[in-house]
């Protein structure tokens, strides 16, 4: 009896206390979705959803919403400019444009940094990208990945986007750059556009998010200490990180911009 009430009292508390806006830093390897089922093991909350995925290749910063006050506003996620620090490896181009993909072409050619500067001045302000095969956008109703893993290759319209690149290192063949940009920007296929600009081919070997609108990643809670609270039925660091509406300007910024529109 004890015991039923334990379980009954700390479910109450988790729907209370267990609500809000966590900033997960997600780690290399990881799917976005694979944090959800934990979240909600150790929330005791089942309305659990994220503003905007990352690839498993990427690590970095992941908004999760829990509870329904505040997964009813995702969209309004979607919307923010995010900060990435990206590497570039030069001289080889692959199918999916980042290192997990097949290599199609390669180059011996070693770019100055005086040409890494000039080609990095073309991707600044608005641009047009192509989206690359291997991703979820969807082109007739199909995602392209699903083509692109039958080694069907379509067309894709171009998109258009804004972005602010600094560099940040340049050791051949390793570039890494700073890249600032809007919604809907892949990261991957600017890889692949500024490798074909330099003449020496190159894919994403690297990929970090360090800010989405007014969230940082230095705010964000580990996977590491995510999964051993989960083991432990700890929920304590999981309430220490939660945002909460009343205590969060950001987010009551961002939800009256969304009810506005």
């Amino acid at each position: 009896m004890k015991t039923l009430v334990k379980i009954l009292t700390q479910n109450l508390i988790h729907q209370i206390d267990l609500q809000g806006i966590l900033l997960l830093n997600k780690a290399k390897g990881d799917t976005s979705f694979s944090y959800i089922p934990k979240l909600r093991r150790l929330s005791g909350i089942k309305k659990i959803g994220h503003a905007g995925t990352l690839d498993p290749l990427a690590e970095g910063l992941l908004i999760f919403l829990i509870g329904k006050r505040f997964t009813t506003k995702a969209d309004a996620f979607l919307h923010l400019d995010k900060d990435y620090v990206a590497t570039i490896y030069l001289g080889e181009g692959t199918d999916t444009y980042d290192q997990e993909g097949k290599i199609l072409k390669r180059s011996e050619k070693i770019p100055k940094i005086q040409e890494i500067m000039k080609t990095l001045s073309q991707f600044q302000g608005k641009i047009s990208q192509i989206p690359p095969m291997f991703s979820a956008k969807k082109v007739g109703g199909k995602k392209l990945y699903e083509l692109a893993r039958k080694d069907i290759t379509i067309e894709r319209k171009p998109i258009n986007v804004e972005v602010d690149i600094a560099l940040l290192n340049y050791t051949y063949p390793y570039l890494s750059i700073q890249v600032t940009c809007s919604k809907g920007t892949y990261i991957r296929s600017l890889a692949e556009d500024i490798g074909n600009a330099l003449g020496t081919y190159g894919h994403l070997s690297s990929l970090e998010r360090t800010r989405i609108g007014p969230f940082h990643l230095k705010n964000a809670l580990s996977a590491a200490t995510l999964l051993q609270d989960i083991q432990e039925n700890n929920p304590s660091h999981l309430k220490d990180f939660l945002l909460k509406e009343a205590l969060l300007p950001a987010f009551a910024e961002i939800v009256k911009n969304t009810s506005s529109d």
